[in-house]
């Protein structure tokens, strides 16, 4: 299976009226089909919004550097692959699919060892049909080009 790096981004409404940046990754059939992964991790970062509710720069920054690191990290070998990314109303999460919630929170814990504690909070669930993924792609049909 060969992962692919295609992004589409959309616009939601987190029903307060604040907007929140939608990224879903595109093409993740044969890892659907696969059964493989069946544990969705999410990892929240909380920040203080700006009036649009976004990450001051600085934060923005720091958290690119934290995705890429996670990203390359968990992709590496295929144990996890990040699916979606929301940002907005004072929440960055990072939406991943892993073989396994246990194995992935050790690796996060060596990925994450170089940083200054970071305010994240993690989530796991149990999801082998991807239905939070196959509710995120539903939004494909409004991505802004």
């Amino acid at each position: 299976m060969k992962l692919s790096n295609e992004w589409f981004t959309a616009l939601s409404d987190n029903g307060s009226g604040n907007l929140i940046s939608v990224m879903g990754r595109d093409s993740l059939a044969e890892f659907i089909c696969s059964g493989k992964l069946k544990e969705r991790v999410e990892i929240t970062w909380k920040y203080e919004p700006s009036d649009k509710g976004m990450p001051s720069e600085h934060d923005a920054e720091q958290m690119e550097v934290v995705q890429e690191t996670l990203r390359k990290a968990m992709e590496k070998d295929k144990l996890s692959i990040l699916t979606a990314i929301y940002t907005g109303d004072g929440e960055k999460i990072w939406v991943f699919y892993t073989r396994t919630a246990r194995v992935f929170g050790e690796r996060l814990n060596e990925i994450l060892a170089p940083f200054d504690l970071l305010p994240i909070s993690i989530y796991t669930e149990v999801d082998p049909d991807w239905e939070e993924y196959k509710d995120m792609y539903e939004m494909k049909e409004w991505a802004v080009d």
